[in-house]
Formats: structure tokens, sequence, C-alpha cells
């Protein structure tokens, strides 16, 4: 199907408007890579904008904003015409992703705490000031790990799901995943030696 595409920046009659976005929508439909990179041209923006505005974090936004075309895009078959436009379908996507990054954001800081306290719990008494110093380096360390990192840490020690559990829950190869936790507690652990090397050099 070959869908006619019109510069995103063309200013046409709201009838020509609804009649154009129709036909993206059925572009959609169908499959057709042409209508989907006009979709994106002409919602990309909104949908970054409103991740943005949400989360407060820009490469977070850019995450959200390629969940929700690459879920527009493999959820084409679930759209509708009758139940709304298009671009309020997007919406309805954006807006759940965006619940699932908080969630996941939430996850990530209280794993955090969670590490941290069983750290403090780990030390004596007398190493109270290493305890802080852990517990502080662990959370800066995570908040820097990538995405993909993050999330897998984030669901084995907080969820407690296995590597296997994750791989299905995400779809990401178990190979995949555990490449990701391997990575993750490598860079955990180096962060935390660095830092303490630094603190006692200070």
């Amino acid at each position: 199907m070959s869908t006619h595409v019109r510069p995103a920046t063309a200013l046409v009659p709201p009838s020509e408007e609804t009649q154009y976005e129709e036909d993206l929508a059925r572009g959609l439909v169908a499959a057709d890579d042409e209508a989907f990179a006009a979709i994106y041209r002409h919602w990309g923006s909104l949908v970054h904008t409103m991740a943005a505005r949400s989360l407060g974090d820009p490469h977070e936004a850019e995450d959200v904003t390629q969940q929700v075309f690459i879920g527009a895009w493999r959820g084409r078959q679930g759209f509708r015409p009758e139940r709304g436009a298009l671009g309020a379908w997007l919406v309805g996507i954006t807006r759940r992703k965006i619940v699932d990054a908080l969630a996941a954001r939430t996850r990530r800081l209280t794993l955090a705490e969670s590490v941290a306290r069983d750290t403090a719990r780990e030390q004596p008494v007398e190493a109270a000031p290493e305890a802080v110093l852990d517990r502080v380096l662990l959370v800066d360390a995570l908040s820097r790990l990538p995405r993909a990192q993050r999330e897998v840490l984030c669901m084995a020690f907080y969820e407690d799901l296995t590597q296997v559990q994750i791989a299905e829950r995400t779809g990401v190869p178990l190979g995949t995943v555990k490449s990701h936790a391997r990575r993750g507690l490598h860079r955990l652990r180096l962060a935390v030696d660095q830092g303490r090397e630094l603190s006692a050099d200070g």
C-alpha cells in the first residue's frame, strides 16, 4: 500500500487534516513503512513533549518516545478507528509508557535503598562512616547505569525474578539479560571500590 505523505509543516483545512490522519491510520494497519514514518513526524514531537514534562528527564523522554512508536507498530492490528482517532490512540499509549517509566524509576530507587540498607547492616558499628559512603556510592552508581542494566538489576533484586523470568517478561534474549546483569553488577562494584579509594586518598 502506498500512502501519500505531505510535509509535516503543511497547513491544511481541518477536514483535510482529518482525512490525512485517517489515511495514515489505514497505512499503519496495513504495515506501510512510509505511512509509519509520517506518523512519527506528525506526532513524535507531541509524544516527546508529554514524556519530558511528566518525567523531567530528556533521556527517559527519548526512551519513552521510542517505546511508544515501537509499541504502536507492534500493536497496530489493535487500533480501532471507531474507538477514536489515531492521535488519541497514540496519546493513550504514551500515558501508559510514562506510567511504566515512573514505576521503573520508583523500583530503581527502592532497589538502591534496599542495597544500601543491606550494605549498612553488613558493616560493623565502628564502620558507620564507610556504610554511609557505600550508600551514597551505590545510589549514585545505580543512577548512572544504562537503562537496560538498571532494569535487569531492579527486577532481579527488588522483584526477586530469575534471569529466565526477566527474559520472558521483557522479551530480551536470556544471554543479553545475563550480560546486562553481569555488567551492571561489575559497574556497581567498581564504582564503590573507586569511591572508597578516593575517600581514603582524601
